[in-house]
């Protein structure tokens, strides 16, 4: 990932482009309205169509760019073949899922935002000025995510609720505490800065049984009938295309009760409340939310 210092500067798959690098930018598009996929449906006796769901394709932004190394083609051609690498990176290309970044700084905003998605062009429109370090260069990047997503991503830890069903663990002895001095250290107040829900990322460390955990203002849960062991750690991603439940990394989705939806369980704009609940007796358990803000446009 390159270092963004400047408005308008771009990080391509890990490649800098913009002012004060040697790829100056003279154009960028795709970074409107992405195109929609339509479910209307004509109405067999009348003119006209039933409109249905509407939904976003994939984005595609096309930057019209050049390598300007003048009396230093080498360098020229170091830059182009790192472009090269980044469209061809076999950790992305060969492994279904993966995703690459683009990330744009844009003037008069203080925060950098990203896509994800692949790098899927990169294209030298012609070789003939790269003796004097001048190449000019075609780049496109498919997001598949269409939204804009902020940075830094966002983090809270939260232990365990105390709900007063779980009890204690005998012998008691005093003074009996729930293990945390300040009662807003329970509080998991999250909050998505954008203007789209947000999916979450997350994350408990064992020992836990049957964790539950639920967004306060919008009812959403995700119940799960298991056990984590004090070495166990669950990971759980809600993002479209990358919906998974994984335990110690194997596949423990069959845990969810058939009220939790994936799909669902999104953080909304604004500051909203994480809670969760479960059995654990040595109040080490944690409950890691980690979310990017949303954005319609950048």
């Amino acid at each position: 990932m390159a270092t963004i210092t400047r408005e308008w500067q771009v990080d391509f798959a890990g490649v800098l482009l913009g002012p004060g690098t040697p790829c100056p930018i003279g154009d960028i598009t795709g970074l409107g309205t992405p195109e929609v996929r339509v479910q209307d449906v004509e109405l067999p006796t009348d003119d006209g169509a039933f409109p249905g769901v509407d939904y976003y394709s994939a984005r595609t932004v096309t930057i019209e760019a050049g390598i300007r190394t003048p009396g230093d083609p080498q360098a020229a051609a170091d830059i182009l073949s790192a472009l090269h690498q980044a469209a061809s990176d076999p950790a992305a290309r060969k492994t279904a899922g993966a995703l690459q970044t683009l990330r744009v700084l844009w003037p008069g905003r203080e925060d950098v935002k990203l896509l994800y998605g692949r790098v899927r062009r990169v294209e030298a429109v012609s070789m003939a000025q790269s003796v004097f370090g001048w190449i000019p260069l075609t780049l496109e990047f498919t997001a598949t995510d269409p939204r804009w997503h902020g940075e830094p991503e966002q983090q809270v830890t939260l232990p365990l609720a105390y709900t007063g069903g779980i009890g204690f663990k005998a012998p008691v002895t005093a003074p009996v505490t729930t293990g945390v001095a300040d009662p807003t250290d329970r509080k998991g107040w999250v909050t998505n800065n954008g203007d789209l829900p947000a999916w979450p990322a997350l994350t408990i460390k064992g020992p836990v049984v049957n964790p539950r955990i639920w967004i306060t203002e919008t009812g959403q849960v995700l119940d799960l009938a298991l056990t984590l062991g004090e070495n166990d750690t669950l990971r759980i991603d809600t993002r479209p295309g990358t919906r998974w439940v994984l335990r110690n990394g194997g596949n423990a989705s069959s845990a969810l009760s058939a009220a939790s939806r994936l799909d669902l369980f999104q953080l909304p704009p604004g500051t909203s409340e994480v809670r969760w609940i479960g059995a654990d007796y040595t109040n080490s358990t944690r409950l890691t939310v980690s979310w990017r803000d949303a954005y319609t446009a950048l």
